[in-house]
């Protein structure tokens, strides 16, 4: 029996020190940062990351110092169980509290209210970003970029649908903005696909996307799977847009999810702006995200980014908040459906 603990005990010792060797690590005499990445099996694209998580720790232009143990990112690539965390969250048992640090520290902590999305599994790909800022508005002298916007709904999504129980995997992540309650969101070109660099051309940066979703989904045991992208448009100053939805060339799930979209916001709108109305459209569409993709998936596009009316959606984040909330709950009543046979 002592021989047996001793064992369990040795294996136990052994797996915490190979765990925390791939947490923390110091550097060689003469290493720099992107060197000390490499040797330790981190993208040079994590050197931002790396920056934030041990601020504090470095000399003269971010020079390593030596006898100082520095916190490593999450390894890069969909078999790390670090990344894993990152990349991706699963929401179990209602009241369970969880952590996600894409979300920021202020929204790191997120609690399963419910298991209405239970057996669901969620790839959610904000448009643009890394090299491309996509669209750009301008407004009291600041640049909106639309993937800076795009992210920040997409990642309120995220949370909104893990609380509901779903699994969601986050494409497109920033290592160092989480959910930002700010108005004008600063501009950066750190955003990577699940760690690894976003290529300048645009198909690359659309197939590094499709790839990434289509490897996922081989692999997700959930048998409702939904790709979702999140867009701004760009077009005339004067064009005011409501949120409009695509889905692929024949697929009928999309065409049922982009329907239920629609009745959700209209639902919405006639709550909050009776006066107004909803005249956002849907549609069918040929676009390389939904032809390309495996799973069921819709394409958003949450209004002008040009237009002075529209930016006010997107400044004020209690705007940017009910667009998740709204979208989380067009799911929920598509999740239902599916499960009858709808």
């Amino acid at each position: 029996m002592n021989q047996i603990y001793i064992l369990l005990l040795f294996f136990s010792i052994s797996y915490i020190s190979v765990f925390s060797q791939n947490d923390k690590a110091t550097p060689r005499s003469g290493e720099g940062v992107k060197a000390f990445l490499k040797r330790n099996n981190r993208n040079s694209v994590q050197y931002e990351q790396f920056l934030e998580l041990n601020k504090g720790k470095f000399g003269r232009k971010n020079s390593l110092l030596m006898g100082v143990t520095y916190t490593l990112p999450p390894l890069s690539g969909d078999n790390s169980s670090a990344s894993q965390e990152t990349n991706s969250s699963v929401s179990t048992q209602s009241g369970q509290t969880r952590v996600n640090k894409l979300f920021g520290s202020k929204y790191q902590e997120y609690t399963v209210k419910s298991n209405k999305l239970k057996g669901t599994c969620f790839y959610l790909s904000s448009g643009h970003g890394g090299p491309d800022p996509g669209a750009i508005g301008k407004v009291d002298g600041y640049e909106l970029h639309e993937d800076e916007y795009a992210y920040d709904i997409t990642l309120r999504l995220a949370r909104a649908l893990l609380e509901e129980g779903a699994t969601v995997h986050m494409i497109i992540q920033d290592a160092v903005d989480g959910i930002r309650d700010d108005r004008y969101l600063s501009n950066s070109d750190r955003e990577t696909c699940m760690g690894e660099a976003i290529p300048l051309n645009q198909v690359k940066r659309l197939q590094q996307r499709s790839d990434k979703i289509n490897s996922l989904a081989k692999r997700t045991k959930e048998k409702y799977k939904r790709a979702v992208f999140i867009h701004v448009d760009s077009r005339s100053q004067k064009e005011q847009l409501d949120v409009f939805f695509y889905w692929a060339p024949k697929s009928s799930g999309g065409k049922k999810l982009a329907n239920t979209m629609r009745t959700t916001f209209e639902s919405h709108y006639d709550k909050h702006q009776p006066s107004r109305g909803f005249t956002g459209t849907i549609g069918e569409r040929s676009l390389f995200m939904l032809d390309k993709t495996t799973p069921v998936g819709i394409y958003a596009e949450l209004g002008n980014i040009q237009n002075s009316f529209d930016q006010r959606r997107f400044l004020d984040p209690n705007n940017r908040q009910a667009l998740a909330n709204w979208m989380c709950r067009g799911f929920i009543t598509d999740y239902e459906n599916w499960k009858k046979g709808k």
